[in-house]
């Protein structure tokens, strides 16, 4: 019984979510010129390696399944894409090859846009993509996201989590 309440309870998660995903990435393209600083960068990045490693590995095809989110994202386009890779590659070897301290190092580099709310928010947003771009947005990915909302001071019931 428990099981199923928790599979019910991610599916409406997941449906709110695919919900406000179009009204987020317009938010966000709005805010694209505010979204233009290393802080955002390396935040971003911290958290797409975070939400790819959430659930204690992070495969060659995820990886190059979260690399073409990023590449693609329109908002992420302020930044080379090879810049973009080395920090999300640089992140995921981190958490892969030591995951305590990769994390701690990942949490820092997501922490580093917590003074700047425009960006804070649309790290978590950018988390909540890449964690739900497959229709699972799963029990570990949320606890990733949430992680990173303690680690930005966001509450994360302001993005449905």
């Amino acid at each position: 019984m428990a099981f199923l309440r928790r599979l019910m309870s991610n599916a409406t998660l997941i449906s709110t979510l695919v919900e406000n995903a179009p009204k987020w990435q317009a938010q966000l393209l709005a805010k694209k010129n505010d979204l233009r600083g290393g802080s955002f960068r390396d935040a971003s990045m911290g958290i797409c390696a975070l939400v790819a490693a959430a659930d204690g590995t992070i495969d060659q095809a995820e990886r190059m399944k979260v690399a073409n989110l990023i590449a693609a994202d329109q908002v992420l386009q302020n930044f080379p894409t090879d810049e973009l890779r080395a920090l999300f590659d640089d992140n995921c070897n981190r958490l892969t090859s030591d995951p305590a301290f990769g994390r701690a190092y990942v949490l820092q580099q997501i922490g580093k846009a917590a003074k700047k709310p425009t960006e804070a928010n649309a790290v978590i947003q950018i988390g909540i993509m890449i964690g739900s771009a497959d229709g699972n947005f799963d029990q570990a990915e949320i606890a990733a996201v949430r992680e990173a909302c303690q680690t930005l001071r966001l509450n994360p019931q302001d993005f449905g989590l």
